[in-house]
């Protein structure tokens, strides 16, 4: 790349403005640990800011007490925006630490004057009423049309704090950290879009990183985020958070000739993806059934359609199934028992509960079915695989001979995801 270049990206670089406030570490919560005490401070002094943060390394202590701080110094209202069934876990989180949180639109106050709702509930929000907006898990915004990104965006352009949290903030999608710029103001994804990235072709949704400007991209990201898969990444003790071996075992199950080919098709696209998993119900939900009633651990057994979580929870012994049609508060409860140890096993799907939600106290899963996101399965398994874990944890994925082609579309995703670490902590 030529200097002429380089100096045009710098002068084309926005410097990223800083809104927020200076506080000194005797006036944060004495509870948090030293990283997360610094991290607090990053996102506080800059008042728009990004924590991109490994599971169970404390996110939601942090965005709490980001809201804390910022509501006792402008006495303005917090609002936490979280995936349903995390609003209880997080109300219950801040209890222990002294704080207190209650949901929007209860008709109830907080003497914190910090509110949470989940995203589901936008259209309900009054946002004139909230000038600090934290996002918990913030990789919803990966979707560049998606309706609740757009409605985020326009509704927080004007707030002056805001601070959007996740663990896997682009596993496979350089674009959606964009989005994230986008949402705190520091630029329009468009104009990120064209001076660190080219465009593919003729779909809108396939661009790459430019290969010369790779490290300035995320030199950029820098400048606005903080990214820790350990706290000794920014120089902190992480020997306390060294996780447990994770085990993850492959079930490659054999289906019958289709009668056209001598073998199976192991390439399976994504619009024939739904069909292929009802031709081959009977045969991932037994072996997944057998593993299920192998064990007395709690487990949580994944799936992806509403015929194969039904199935599995009428014929494992003591499964609670949770499905989007429950209400929220029932889907809360049953979470919130599966936690506690209550439940021992779960049947669900990793959007009701792959986000967000701490289940430390279960180290077995298995996934009867996954697809194509490497951000779905990687969560879900976090939901386990976490600082905290205490144990080995046990991953089964149950893989059919016709959807070889799903598991290694998500090895590659994994590959770039250590690729964007890798940039992000040079």
């Amino acid at each position: 790349m030529s200097e002429e270049y380089k100096a045009f990206l710098e002068k084309k670089k926005r410097n990223v403005i800083q809104t927020g406030i200076d506080i000194s570490e005797e006036h944060l919560n004495p509870l948090l640990f030293d990283f997360q005490k610094y991290a607090v401070k990053q996102a506080l002094s800059y008042g728009r800011y990004a924590l991109f943060e490994e599971c169970g390394l404390g996110k939601t202590f942090q965005q709490i007490e980001f809201a804390k701080q910022l509501t006792k110094t402008f006495n303005e209202n917090a609002l936490i925006i979280a995936p349903l069934g995390v609003s209880g876990q997080t109300i219950k989180h801040a209890e222990k630490f002294g704080y207190e949180i209650v949901r929007a639109n209860s008709g109830k106050q907080s003497q914190d004057k910090i509110e949470i709702t989940n995203y589901e509930q936008l259209d309900n929000i009054d946002f004139d009423r909230y000038e600090i907006i934290v996002l918990d898990e913030s990789s919803i915004l990966k979707n560049f049309e998606g309706q609740t990104k757009k409605k985020l965006i326009e509704v927080t352009k004007n707030k002056r704090f805001r601070l959007p949290c996740t663990a896997t903030p682009s596993p496979n999608d350089d674009m959606e950290i964009c989005n994230h710029a986008e949402f705190l103001g520091i630029d329009r994804r468009e104009q990120i879009l064209a001076m660190y990235f080219t465009h593919d072709g003729g779909d809108t949704a396939k661009w790459r990183l430019k290969g010369h400007a790779k490290q300035m991209f995320w030199n950029f990201v820098k400048s606005w985020s903080l990214f820790i898969s350990n706290p000794s990444d920014i120089g902190f003790d992480g020997s306390k958070f060294i996780l447990p071996e994770l085990n993850i075992v492959e079930h490659l199950i054999e289906t019958p000739s289709n009668g056209q080919t001598l073998f199976n098709d192991i390439s399976v696209n994504a619009t024939d993806f739904n069909r292929e998993l009802r031709n081959t119900l009977k045969f991932r939900t037994e072996k997944t059934i057998e593993l299920a009633e192998s064990t007395n651990d709690q487990i949580i057994i994944w799936c992806k359609q509403n015929e194969e979580s039904k199935f599995l929870s009428q014929n494992i012994k003591g499964a609670v199934e949770i499905t989007g049609s429950d209400a929220p508060e029932e889907k809360e409860e049953k979470l919130m028992a599966f936690a506690s140890g209550q439940i021992n096993k779960i049947v669900t799907k990793t959007k009701i509960a792959g986000y967000g939600m701490n289940f430390q106290n279960c180290h077995h899963q298995i996934h009867a079915s996954f697809d194509f996101s490497f951000e779905s399965l990687y969560q879900s398994i976090r939901r386990s695989y976490r600082f905290g874990q205490l144990h080995p944890v046990k991953v089964h994925l149950i893989v059919t001979d016709t959807m070889q082609n799903v598991l290694k579309s998500i090895m590659d995703k994994d590959a770039q995801f250590e690729q964007m670490k890798n940039f992000l902590n040079k």
